[in-house]
């Protein structure tokens, strides 16, 4: 019986799922490198801290000339770069012996393979791909993939730590991420670089944004998922510890968040395309923001981390498709990849400050109770930015096509 080789489509999303499945999986899991690295080669929690939002500082600000040239050149080529720098940066982690070998792994090479390996190229990819009225719920099922492997890859790290030490653990992850390189030739669109040969400009497409009310507003509102996601992934298995919890506890919350991420993303894309996506935005913020209150207001046990991590996992990146949904509704799809960098910048700026501050604080105060305030308040911040933003074509660029 012959069989049918799939689409193009097809083969995109599916390559594209296990890319994000790998340099989103591997990543969830370095908070689990904070305390045993630190022990071992005496450093504070600030040094690790640092590192990680170098790391989302890069990775934010090369997104947008990665999505560009991914745009323009193909993402298979942005997500082949990106797989082996990911690689080259965990082997460089391994081997740091100075808070700037550190700082160069973790931090410059593992950011810039995230920029050639995550949200904003393969969504551009896949926004291209399927047509708008499958584009929101396509989206979710990608960021389901990046979640599945959040949820599957913390385990195997956590296990990995235990039974080799956190060295060979990052030697084996850098062998995963070497296996993005191959799956980059699933990735491939078959008119790559066809729809910049007409229409706007990169210059003229950047003007266009930068006078939009809206693209601003997505902008902020993106910082604010940024901080909250990174301050919890990075200093959450810490801040358990603290609490008199096992190490256990704050793998399980992680591990949980992975799983509950997985409904979150997909729910999130399925309402996206029957529901106003800037109004979802709210709703999701607002939530986060009371799941974070009630969980600090509660008595701290094994049982509240895990309902906290199952609660804040339905939200955590459920955002993603929504604020790219918005982008292609907004702009249409030929420059999605860019203008999608260039929210997700204000995202790795909040990452950055989620991640440094709470090392920073913590080393300062010996607590992260200011951080979870600031979180808190955010959350009310982001709220209010996304409900006016409207869900309707904008400018010229939508104009030429969807």
């Amino acid at each position: 019986m012959k069989h049918e080789r799939p689409s193009p489509a097809m083969l995109a999303l599916a390559c594209g799922g296990v890319v994000l499945m790998l340099s989103l999986g591997i990543r969830h899991g370095f908070g689990l490198f904070l305390k045993p690295m630190s022990m071992d080669l005496g450093w504070g929690r600030e040094t690790f801290a640092f590192a990680v939002a170098l790391q989302n500082l890069v990775w934010g600000l090369s997104q947008p000339v990665t999505g560009m040239l991914a745009d323009r050149y193909g993402a298979w080529k942005m997500v082949a770069a990106g797989g082996l720098c990911y690689a080259l940066g965990l082997l460089v982690m391994a081997s740091a012996t100075s808070p700037w070998s550190l700082g160069m792994g973790a931090g410059v090479l593992v950011g810039l393979g995230l920029s050639g390996t995550s949200f904003s190229v393969i969504y551009g990819v896949l926004g291209r791909a399927f047509p708008a009225s499958k584009r929101s719920q396509v989206l979710g099922i990608a960021g389901a993939a990046g979640s599945f492997g959040q949820f599957v890859l913390l385990p195997a790290e956590q296990g990995l730590i235990s039974s080799l030490g956190w060295l060979p653990a990052l030697l084996a992850l850098s062998f995963a991420a070497a296996l993005m390189v191959p799956l980059a030739a699933g990735v491939v669109e078959r008119d790559a670089g066809a729809h910049q040969a007409r229409g706007l400009t990169v210059r003229e497409a950047l003007a266009e944004v930068a006078r939009s009310r809206d693209f601003w507003l997505l902008c902020f509102g993106f910082f604010v998922c940024g901080f909250q996601v990174v301050f919890i992934q990075v200093h959450l298995p810490a801040y358990l510890v603290d609490g008199g919890l096992s190490g256990n506890v704050g793998v399980g919350a992680l591990a949980l968040i992975g799983l509950f991420n997985i409904a979150g993303t997909y729910g999130a894309g399925r309402l996206g395309a029957r529901h106003r996506k800037p109004m979802l935005l709210s709703v999701i913020y607002a939530l986060r923001g009371v799941v974070i209150g009630i969980f600090l207001l509660a008595p701290l046990s094994a049982w509240s981390a895990w309902l906290f991590a199952a609660a804040m996992g339905l939200l955590w990146l459920s955002t993603v498709p929504l604020t790219n949904g918005t982008i292609a509704s907004q702009f249409g799809v030929r420059h999605l990849s860019m203008l999608s960098g260039i929210v997700f910048l204000f995202h790795q700026i909040g990452s950055f400050a989620g991640a440094w501050f709470g090392g920073v604080l913590y080393d300062r105060t010996g607590s992260y109770g200011a951080v979870w305030a600031i979180a808190i308040g955010l959350s009310a911040m982001a709220t209010a930015l996304n409900w006016p933003i409207r869900e309707r074509a904008l400018g010229a660029m939508a104009r030429e096509g969807a």
